[in-house]
Order: structure tokens, then sequence, then C-alpha cells
């Protein structure tokens, strides 16, 4: 049988113009600034007047460690909304904004899949409405700045060896990771080693999407770090005086994007931090204003649950004052035999005994969720080739937690697909049985915070770091930054730090090589085992295949 691909699916979407769109959720026309017919921005003013109203139910939609069978985690996200709105529930959806950087290189476009997409997919999958370029320039404008100072005197007395602020672009490039600036004479400045990040990566973006409004914005970009003097003290973005000018570059970016599903629901998409190396969410100020307008709010945390439910957890919900109602965490049949061991190549063949053996996966995934008081769910995305074998052993497995997989079909039938995920996802919501906590207290220690996470998140055997690592650590903790919640950056693939082990490891070692101070975001980042701040193409990026066809359509990108 032959299916249509996502983007025949996609153009073939009856939009709806987005005042419409934004009325289904009270949103009155003069709050949107529409970009085009199809989007549009919501206005700060509208937001702000928002505040004195009870939140709707928050559902965090996760997943397994990613395979390349395919989860579908952004999929279930979009249709779990879809399916909501079916049965006579009052819901949005919240998803990040997709990053140039691996739409051209390895996975392509990401706005769900199928019958459970939002719309419009080439836009958000390039330049939507600008935001992260705005995010690429004012960090950049900050490194100019800090090089700038140095040049006309350095009256700040900044050590050109303890520049931390590097630039950043978005987009994969892995000649850009460590390079040296200003050669050429003493008319171009001090030469110095550096390098870029992804723009997904900065700070700026973390900051965008845990910032409370536009004066929050503004205090947070001020508290950034970016280099230090020869007696170790830091120097900060504001000291510069490039909070202000930064803020302006970033106000039309702070407002939440409006986009629609196939079915003509509100989808929230806005800002993109990774959730390998940054803390992987929408930004906080979509969540909030979707949750005063819908009484459902289905939004997820990137890659698998161990990093980006958990940062969604342990980050997100602790510095925004938020708590899930419930969380699905999305398998599938392939995933579950790939992680049993099976090839890619032989997925399509029935193997029940490999999909019993790779759910210890998905079993690790549920129980760490559950360590954090909120109500669990499995939903099962299908593919065309699962059999009933393989979905019952997956169902019976997951029943043996103490929860439930359900089935979901929203990829081939949309919402209504999905309609008994959503009538759990509302039971368990409802029912009250959440009673959410983040994993660590505020005033645990930084290493022994990162120490928990491995413990209980990973099931690691020990955590590995130089002296110089601790000692960084202690050194924040003294100057006031012990409080923060850590980031944990490492491979999305595995618990560990391989990216080829597969299942459930346990016992393994974390070697954290790298720690940096996020003093604006308000979070700790440690760097594990080969994880990468500015990803590379791949042998054969998807750029190769991305072009206009004869009708000036865009082909290749998804």
């Amino acid at each position: 049988m032959a299916f249509k691909t996502d983007i025949q699916i996609a153009r073939e979407a009856r939009k709806k113009p987005i005042q419409e769109i934004g009325a289904k959720l009270g949103i009155p026309a003069e709050a949107l600034l529409p970009y085009g017919h199809d989007k549009a921005k919501v206005g700060q003013d509208f937001i702000a007047g928002l505040s004195g109203r009870p939140d709707g139910k928050l559902i965090l939609v996760t997943a397994i460690n990613p395979t390349p069978a395919g989860e579908g985690k952004t999929t279930t996200t979009v249709g779990l909304g879809d399916g909501l709105n079916r049965i006579g529930k009052k819901a949005a959806v919240c998803i990040r904004e997709a990053s140039l950087g691996p739409n051209f290189g390895m996975k392509g476009g990401a706005a769900g899949g199928g019958h459970a997409q939002v719309v419009p997919m080439e836009d958000m999958n390039l330049h939507f409405t600008g935001d992260f370029h705005a995010i690429t320039a004012a960090h950049n404008l900050l490194a100019a700045m800090i090089d700038n100072h140095i040049y006309w005197g350095n009256d700040l007395q900044i050590d050109e060896r303890r520049v931390v602020w590097r630039r950043v672009m978005d987009m994969n490039d892995r000649a850009l990771r460590d390079i040296v600036v200003s050669l050429g004479g003493v008319a171009n400045g001090f030469p110095r080693q550096t390098g870029f990040d992804i723009t997904v990566a900065s700070e700026v973006m973390a900051i965008l999407c845990l910032a409370s409004d536009l004066a929050d914005l503004e205090r947070r970009l001020g508290d950034m770090i970016v280099a230090y003097r020869r007696d170790r003290s830091p120097v900060y973005a504001r000291d510069l005086k490039a909070d202000g000018a930064m803020t302006v570059l970033l106000r039309d970016a702070m407002q939440p994007n409006l986009v629609q599903t196939l079915e003509n629901n509100p989808a929230f998409v806005h800002g993109g931090p990774f959730a390998n190396i940054a803390h992987g969410c929408n930004s906080v100020i979509a969540t909030r204003t979707a949750l005063k307008l819908a009484d459902y709010v289905v939004t997820e945390a990137g890659f698998g649950a161990d990093l980006g439910a958990e940062k969604f957890m342990n980050i997100k919900c602790r510095k925004a004052g938020l708590a899930p109602d419930a969380v699905v965490i999305v398998a599938t049949v392939r995933a579950m035999k790939m992680n049993g061991g099976v090839a890619k190549a032989d997925l399509g063949a029935e193997n029940v005994e490999a999909v019993r053996k790779g759910c210890a996966n998905l079993g690790r995934h549920v129980e760490n969720v559950q360590k954090f008081g909120v109500p669990v769910v499995v939903g099962i995305n299908h593919f065309a080739g699962d059999t009933e074998a393989e979905i019952a052993a997956v169902k019976d497995y997951v029943s043996g937690l103490g929860t439930e997989a359900v089935l979901c079909r929203h990829w081939a039938e949309g919402g209504a697909g999905i309609e008994d995920l959503a009538r759990k996802v509302v039971d368990l919501a409802e029912g009250g049985a959440s009673g959410f906590a983040p994993l660590y207290p505020d005033g645990m220690g930084l290493f022994a915070k990162i120490e928990t996470i491995a413990r209980e998140i990973y099931r690691a055997g020990e955590v590995i770091a130089d002296r110089k690592v601790r000692d960084q650590l202690k050194e924040w903790e003294a100057q006031g930054y012990g409080d923060l919640p850590v980031c944990m950056a490492k491979t999305q693939y595995s618990f560990s730090t391989d990216p080829n082990l597969r299942g459930a490891p346990e016992g393994h070692t974390i070697p954290v090589r790298e720690v940096r101070l996020s003093a604006g975001a308000g979070f700790v980042v440690a760097i594990c085992g080969e994880i990468m701040t500015m990803p590379g193409l791949p042998r054969v990026p998807a750029s190769e295949t991305i072009r206009l066809n004869g009708e000036g359509l865009i082909e290749g990108l998804f």
C-alpha cells in the first residue's frame, strides 16, 4: 500500500486564516501580529493581561532513546492535541522551532508527520518568523562588543585568555569549532583562540526560552558571564552595556508564534534549545500563554526522557513554577526490536522476543519519570508493519510496570486515531494523581546534583571528573551559584555516554570533561563524553537533495 509523503499531506492542508485559529483560544485579531496569512506572533500586552487566569492541564510528551527506527515524539504531540480537541477538550500544542543545521544535515524537517502535522511546514523548517536569526544576531553582537572593548583599551581588564563567550551560527559547520580570530595585524585587534557553537546551543536561546517577559529577558542577558579578569573575577554582559541592545534585537523574537495543525487546532511554536546541549524545551512564555488560554496544553521535551523530560522537570518546571499533570512516553514496536538487537534492515520481520528484550529501555524511562511523582502512560506510535503479537508484547510489559500502553494511529488517521490515548490522558490529568517534585533540591551541591542524575536517571555506577572540574564547581558555589540546577550535555542515543550502547545499561561510568556556567539562563552545563556544541554534517547531508522543483515548490526537506 502506497502512503502519501508528509509534504504531500501538508500541501493538501486546508488551512484557516490565523485570526480564526487565534479566535479558538479567545485571542482577538488585534493581539496578533500576522506573518502572512497562516502564522502570527502573539502580542506582549495581550499576554501580560492573562496573568490572573487559572492554568489548564499540562501534558508532557517524551520518548524512549531515539533510534534509526524512528519514534515520532513530535508527531504524537501534535496528534494528541488534535485528539483532545476531537473528544471535546479545548487543547493547544506547544513545540520547539526547527534549527536549520539539522534540517540541512541529517534529520531534515521536523513538524510532525503523516496526518499529525503542524503547518506551514516549509516556513517552520526554514526561516519561519526570524526568531533564530535574531538570537544569532544578539549573541554575535555581544561577541563583537567584547573584542571591540579589548581593542579600545580594555577598561574592564578582561583577560584575553579567559574570554568564554564564543560565537554562534544556525548551521552545522565542524570547521568552525576551534578557530583563531583577529589575525591580520594591529588594526584587527588581539589574536586569540575561540570557536563557534550552533545557535540552539547559545545561552541567549536558553534565556529567551526561560524568560517570563522582556524585563526578565534583559536582566538575564545582563547576568551572562562573558569573560574573566586576571584575578578570576567575572565580567558580565551588562559590564559591556550590551544587554539593552541585545534585548532590542530580541523584542519580536520574544513573542510566541501561533500556527495550526492539519485539523486547524492552535499550536504555539517558539524557541528551540538543543536537548543534548541545552534544556530542550519550547519557551516558558509560550507554555504559560497556552495554559492561560486552553484547558489542555500538550508539549514535548527533546530526545529521550533521560535528557528532555529530566530537564523539563528539573530546569523548566523548577524555574517557571510549572508542574505536569501527566506524561506520555512514546515508543514504537520497531524501536523496541532495535533495542532488542535487531538490525534496521530486518525490522520488517516479526520478532516478538526482540520486542520483549528491547522493552527494557522503555521500562527504564517509565521508572525514571515516575520518580518525579507524575502519572505516566505509554503511547505506541503505530507503524504499518507492526503485528498484533508484537503490540501485545509491549502492552503486557508496560502493564507489569503498573501503567498502560495505548496503541495510537494518528500518523495514518490524525486525531481520530489517537482518541483512546486522549481519553486516558484526561483520566490521569483529572484524577489529581500528580505529586510533582524535582529530582533534587536546590541546596544540594553541584557535583552531587550531577551524580544524582547519573545515578537515578542514567543508572551509572560512577561519575568521573578532573580536579579542575570539581574545583570549578566549588568556586561557583562560593560565588553564589550553588542553588542552580544542572543541565547534562550527553549523547541522546543511550543512557550512557556511548551512543552505541542501547537498551538499559547499568553500572557504566559518566565522564564529565567540562562544565560551563550559564548564569543568565540559570543553570550549570556538564558536558559529558564526546558531545559537540557545534555538530558537523554527515557524509551525505540532507542539503544535497533539497531544491525547488519546476513549480517553485520545495522538495527534499521532509
